[in-house]
C-alpha cells in the first residue's frame, strides 16, 4: 500500500479554502497548473511510499501511541508560498506548528522504528498542495494572492493514516484518490 501520515482539514476549512482556490484560477495562466481537489486536501506529517501489507499493523499501532503521545493543537491555513520554481503551489499554515511539526517528527520515526525506509530525514514545512505543474511556472501572483488568506482556526485532534490511490486510468488531469485507513485520536496521555 502507498502510505502517508496527514493532519486533514475540517470540511468547513476545506470550503473556505476552495473559495481561495476558485479565485486563483481566475487569474492568467491558471491553466497552466493542475490543481488538486478538494477530497486530496492534507498536511502530509510524513510520507512512506510503497509499505508492505506485514509492516502495516505495526506502523498502525505505534502511529496509534504517536497520537496518544501528542495533545490536540490549534492549527489555520494562512498565506502560501511554492516549492520547485512553480511546481508545487501551496497554502501554508499558522498556528502551533511546533506540536505540528512534533508530530511529523513521530510520525517520521515510527515508521522507521516499524521499519519503513524513510530516506533522509528533512525539517519540516507544513503546507497544502493547491496545484501542481510539470515544469517551470511562475506562480508569484498565486503566492501573492494566497498572502491575504486565513481560515478560521480549529483543533486538529486526531492523526490519519492516508493510502493514496495513484491514477490509473490515463485520463489527462485525473486525481489521485486518498482514503484515511485510520484515524487516531490525538489525547495528550502520555
Amino acid at each position: 500500500m502507498r502510505l502517508f501520515a496527514a493532519v486533514l482539514p475540517p470540511e468547513d476549512v476545506a470550503r473556505e479554502l476552495a473559495t481561495e482556490v476558485a479565485e486563483l484560477k481566475k487569474l492568467p495562466g491558471a491553466d497552466a497548473l493542475r490543481w488538486t481537489g478538494r477530497p486530496g486536501w492534507h498536511f502530509t506529517l510524513a510520507f512512506y511510499g510503497e509499505v508492505d501489507d506485514d509492516v502495516v499493523p505495526d506502523l498502525s499501532a505505534r502511529l496509534e501511541r504517536v497520537a496518544h503521545r501528542t495533545a490536540p493543537f490549534r492549527l489555520a491555513l494562512r498565506g502560501g508560498g511554492q516549492f520547485g520554481h512553480g511546481r508545487a503551489l501551496w497554502a501554508g499554515a499558522e498556528g502551533d506548528l511546533a506540536t505540528l511539526r512534533l508530530l511529523a517528527d513521530r510520525s517520521e520515526a515510527a515508521a522507521r522504528k516499524a521499519g519503513v525506509p524513510m530516506g533522509e530525514h528533512r525539517r519540516y514545512k507544513p503546507h497544502l498542495t493547491v496545484a501542481r505543474s510539470r515544469s517551470a511556472v511562475d506562480v508569484r501572483p498565486y503566492v501573492s494572492a494566497l498572502d491575504a488568506f486565513t481560515s478560521r482556526t480549529w483543533t486538529v485532534d486526531e492523526l490519519a493514516l492516508v493510502r493514496s490511490h495513484l491514477p490509473t486510468s490515463g485520463v489527462a488531469g485525473e486525481q489521485p484518490r486518498y482514503e484515511a485507513v485510520a484515524r487516531r485520536p490525538l489525547t495528550g496521555a502520555g
